[in-house]
């Protein structure tokens, strides 16, 4: 959220220690996106629907320009009884909302009702205004596999009604922290407010059981409160985010440099024990500007303009040949940190490899069998990153190119840090995606 000259982070904390649980909603500043000032968490627990822990949720902010925050509660610690509560500043000219107020007239704003799941409903989203009443969504799952987002409805902010149809349901399972969010027409760059009408709009969930960000682009009837995905087997085709190690994402339009950026978790690879030891468990990624790209069917991103500042003394290699089996390091880089543009030229396509359409929904499985050691026809060719010296331990970022059904290209993009050249409690997934070509 934008306030008052302020960019301000809300994320999900523990303060006894770098482990699940005692969740509180740590509360940190910036001018820039870059640099961060922590400040005292600024929701915890505190009344009867919030006693057992303060989940996720959303800020919204108020035409008059106050910010509201929604957010799950959980009553009871035996389930996990999920409620929803509002929370409004306790002085809102001060820039930095330290201090936010629970009205306990109010909350809790939602229960879960009408045979909703009490353990599976969640993560309220930023609200938007459309013909006298504010809308937000939260979270579900019907019949144990039908992901849902319920629509809540209110003339105030302040007391909340559940719409008799959700906005979208799939049979993907839960929805964790949905997001909705409308987009500019095709190829444009400018972000809008939440409460803007758009000629075409983002869903996004994230899935529990994969724990992965997927979201499709389609339409959204006003009236009936109903999103209609472009695609209509957008829902078994869906796109994600981002193909690495991301999720429980949140978008928020930023009036400033009128833009959309986006926020997710990377759930590090570090046991429990290394995780206490270091005090932190889990980080968050880059932020990002995300728009519609200019076919109109996905979303395209970028990291925020400000990242760039945090560039140093640029290291460059042009013109470098690399045979087969080949490798070279790049010298001159004296950071753990580096923002790498890369670009590769390959003689012909004419040797790479038939696709085995087996692994058309697999990417991930594909790239353990077809690996960064593994000599295809062309590729696999890139970049091995936090390699020691004797290249015993390294991570491979690497692309291969293979050949369709019709002889189109279907690039592999891989990230395998696997070798980790000594035994490690370690989760290290490898990452992958395949890519078209026309």
């Amino acid at each position: 959220m934008y306030y008052k000259g302020w960019y301000h982070l809300f994320y999900q904390y523990n303060p006894k220690g770098a482990v699940w649980g005692n969740i509180v909603w740590a509360h940190s500043v910036s001018r820039d996106l870059i640099n961060w000032i922590a400040l005292e968490p600024a929701i915890y627990p505190s009344i009867p629907s919030d006693q057992f822990g303060c989940w996720s949720g959303s800020a919204t902010l108020l035409p008059d320009g106050t910010p509201a925050i929604t957010y799950t509660g959980i009553s009871r610690s035996d389930i996990n009884y999920q409620v929803q509560n509002v929370a409004f500043p306790k002085n809102a000219s001060d820039p930095l909302l330290r201090e936010w107020v629970k009205p306990a007239e109010l909350n809790p704003i939602a229960v879960p009702e009408g045979g909703i799941n009490a353990t599976q409903f969640r993560d309220p989203t930023t609200a938007w205004y459309a013909d006298g009443h504010w809308r937000m969504l939260v979270g579900g799952v019907r019949g144990g596999a039908r992901g849902l987002a319920f629509v809540y409805r209110s003339r105030d902010f302040r007391r909340w009604r559940r719409a008799r149809k959700p906005l979208h349901s799939a049979a993907t399972g839960m929805w964790e922290c949905p997001d909705f969010f409308p987009v500019s027409g095709a190829g444009l760059e400018n972000g809008l407010d939440t409460s803007e009408a758009g000629p075409k709009y983002v869903l996004k969930n994230s899935l529990d059981l994969t724990r992965y960000d997927y979201y499709t682009v389609g339409s959204y009837d006003r009236r009936r409160d109903r999103y209609v995905p472009d695609d209509p087997a957008g829902d078994e085709r869906r796109r994600r985010y981002d193909y690495g190690n991301f999720y429980a994402s949140k978008t928020f339009y930023d009036p400033a440099k009128r833009r959309r950026v986006l926020l997710g978790w990377a759930n590090e690879s570090d046991s429990v024990p290394d995780d206490k030891a270091k005090g932190w468990a889990g980080i968050h990624a880059i932020p990002r500007k995300i728009w519609l790209d200019p076919s109109g069917k996905q979303l395209l991103q970028w990291p925020v303009e400000e990242v760039e500042k945090l560039r140093g003394k640029p290291v460059s290699v042009a013109g470098k040949v690399v045979k087969p089996g080949q490798h070279f390091e790049v010298t001159g880089l004296a950071t753990y940190q580096a923002d790498v543009e890369v670009s590769f030229e390959v003689s012909s396509l004419d040797r790479a490899e038939p696709f085995d359409a087996a692994y058309a929904n697999d990417a991930q499985k594909l790239c353990g069998v077809k690996g960064a050691d593994a000599k295809g026809g062309v590729g696999p060719f890139g970049l091995w990153v936090l390699a020691s010296a004797d290249l015993q331990e390294k991570t491979a970022v690497f692309f291969r190119v293979f050949k369709d059904g019709y002889g189109k290209p279907k690039v592999l993009m891989c990230t395998d840090p696997t070798k980790y050249g000594r035994p490690t409690q370690l989760l290290l997934p490898l990452l992958a995606h395949t890519i078209m070509h026309a």
